[in-house]
C-alpha cells in the first residue's frame, strides 16, 4: 500500500490545475433548486454533470424531474462488487452578494483556498470523484456514479426515484461523499446523522392587536406568550429540555474540543456555549432544537397595539436511536403543556426523517480507512458524528441491506459551508481523491 499509495497520490496531485478548471466550471453556475431565478444554472449544472460523467466513461441517464438526477453506470465484470459514488450538484443560495469578498460563483484562490459557493457542498465531493475516477481508468468494478439536484432542499425527487426504481441503486459499497473531516489534513469517517423534523408553532390570544394604552397589563400579549413557551424547552444553561426526551446521550467516537468549536461555529468572544457537556454529545449524541423562525409584528411597523398572534418554525434533530416522528410530537406536546396564560397554540410536524448509523467494522470501510490513512500519512482515521441530516443514507440502505456505506468527504470546519465566502482547501479534494481512487484500486 505505502508504493502504491505515493503512485496514485502523484498522479492525482498532478491533476490540480484540471480539479481547478473543473470545479471553476461547476461553479459558475448558482444551481439553486426550486428557485425560477436560478432555474437555467441549475439547467445549466445538470447538462455539466452529464457530460462530465460522460467523458468519465460512464453510461449516463437523466432521470427528468423538477430537480433531475443523473446516474452514470458501468456494470461490473468477472463478479467484481459494485460501488455506488454519491454527490449533488445543487447548493444553497449564496445570498447577499455584499457579504462575500469576491463573488460567489467565480471560483477563486486566496491564501491556498478555492472560494465559490458549493466550493465544498458540494461540487468539491463531485470533482473529487471525478479525480479518483480518472487515476483509476479501466477497472472490473462496477460503478453508478450518482449526482442529485435536490438535496438542499431534501431530496424528494431522488426519494421518489429510488421509490419507484429501486434497482437503480443496487450496490456493495456505498460511499457519500457530502461530508469531511474533523479538522484540514485529519481523515475522518462519519458514523452517525441526526434525523429531525420542522415543527411550526402558532400562538393567539387576541381576535384583532388592541392599542397597548387602553388594553396594555391586562391583555395577553402572544408574543410574549409564544416567548415564553419556547424557552421552556432550554435549561438555564441553554441545554435542551422536553418532558419524555431523553437528553442524557453520549458520543463514542471523538470528542470536540470546546476552543476548537468555539472557532468552528464562529461564537462571539465572552458568549457561552449551550449545555455543561462536550459539544460532542450536545452536537452529535442528543436531540436540539433550534428556533430558525420567528414572526410577530416587524419591528419596522411596530405600533402601540398588543400583539395577537406569533409563530415560529423550530428545527429539530434527533440522534441514532431515537425516532423523529416520536420526538417531535414530544416536543408539541411540551409546548401545548407550557404554554401560559391559556392562549391557543396550535403546531404543525413536517418534513420527518429519522437518524441514521453505519458500522465501519466491515471488509471494504476497513479498507477505505487504511486508505485514508495512506493518503495523509496519518496514524488513525477519526470517528465523529454529524449534527445534520443525509435521509438517502436510510434510503440506499434499505435497497442495500447487506451493503457497507461511508460518509466521509472534502469539507472541514474551515469550509464555512451554508454560509457567505464557502471555501475549500484544495488539498482536501486531491488527498480525498488519493484515498479513493486508492480504495478503488485495492477493492
Amino acid at each position: 500500500m505505502s508504493h502504491s499509495i505515493e503512485t496514485i497520490k502523484d498522479a492525482i496531485f498532478a491533476q490540480r490545475e484540471r480539479v481547478f478548471e473543473q470545479l471553476r466550471q461547476l461553479t459558475s453556475y448558482h444551481s439553486v433548486h426550486s428557485s425560477p431565478a436560478d432555474a437555467e444554472d441549475h439547467a445549466h449544472a445538470c447538462e455539466w454533470v452529464r457530460d462530465a460523467l460522460t467523458e468519465a466513461g460512464l453510461d449516463v441517464t437523466v432521470y427528468p424531474s423538477n430537480a433531475p438526477t443523473v446516474i452514470g453506470r458501468k456494470e461490473a465484470k468477472n463478479g467484481a462488487p459494485t460501488v455506488l459514488l454519491y454527490s449533488h450538484y445543487d447548493v444553497v443560495p449564496a445570498g447577499d452578494p455584499k457579504a462575500w469578498i469576491t463573488p460567489a460563483t467565480e471560483l477563486t484562490e486566496r491564501d491556498g483556498r478555492w472560494y465559490a459557493r458549493g466550493a465544498a457542498d458540494c461540487k468539491g465531493n463531485l470533482v473529487m470523484h471525478l479525480a479518483a475516477l480518472r487515476e483509476v481508468g479501466d477497472t472490473d468494478l462496477g460503478i453508478t456514479f450518482l449526482v442529485e439536484g435536490s438535496e438542499e432542499m431534501g431530496g424528494e425527487e431522488l426519494s421518489a426515484l429510488i421509490q419507484s426504481q429501486p434497482e437503480l441503486f443496487k450496490a456493495d459499497v456505498i460511499l457519500i461523499a457530502d461530508s469531511g473531516n474533523a479538522e484540514v489534513g485529519e481523515p475522518t469517517l462519519t458514523t452517525s446523522l441526526r434525523g429531525g423534523a420542522q415543527i411550526t408553532v402558532k400562538v393567539d390570544t387576541l381576535q384583532a392587536p388592541v392599542h397597548s394604552g387602553s388594553f396594555g397589563g391586562a391583555a395577553p400579549d402572544a408574543t410574549a406568550a409564544l416567548i415564553r413557551t419556547l424557552d421552556s424547552l432550554k435549561d438555564a444553561s441553554g441545554a435542551i429540555q422536553v418532558d419524555g426526551l431523553d437528553t442524557t446521550q453520549h458520543f463514542e467516537g471523538a470528542s470536540y474540543d470546546p476552543e476548537t468549536f468555539r472557532a468552528d461555529a464562529g461564537v462571539l468572544d465572552g458568549v457561552d456555549l449551550l449545555g455543561s457537556d462536550n459539544p460532542a454529545d450536545l452536537v452529535w449524541a442528543r436531540p436540539a432544537i433550534s428556533i430558525t423562525g420567528f414572526s410577530s409584528t416587524p419591528v419596522a411597523e411596530a405600533v402601540n397595539a398588543v400583539p395577537a398572534t406569533a409563530q415560529a418554525r423550530l428545527n429539530l434533530r434527533v440522534p441514532p436511536g431515537m425516532d423523529a416522528r416520536d420526538a417531535a410530537e414530544k416536543v408539541v406536546e411540551h409546548l401545548q403543556a407550557h404554554v401560559p396564560w391559556h392562549a391557543r397554540i396550535e403546531c404543525e410536524i413536517a418534513d420527518v426523517n429519522n437518524p441514521f448509523s453505519t458500522d465501519i467494522s466491515g471488509p471494504a470501510l476497513t479498507l477505505l480507512s487504511k486508505c485514508l490513512r495512506a493518503a495523509y500519512g496519518a496514524e488513525k482515521t477519526t470517528v465523529v458524528g454529524s449534527g445534520g441530516s443525509i435521509p438517502l443514507c436510510s434510503e440506499l440502505i434499505d435497497v442495500n441491506p447487506s451493503a457497507e456505506l461511508a460518509l466521509y468527504g472534502v469539507e472541514e470546519p474551515l469550509c464555512k459551508i451554508h454560509s457567505p465566502n464557502e471555501s475549500v482547501d484544495p488539498n482536501e479534494i486531491l488527498h480525498i481523491a488519493t484515498a479513493e481512487a486508492a480504495f478503488l484500486r485495492h477493492l
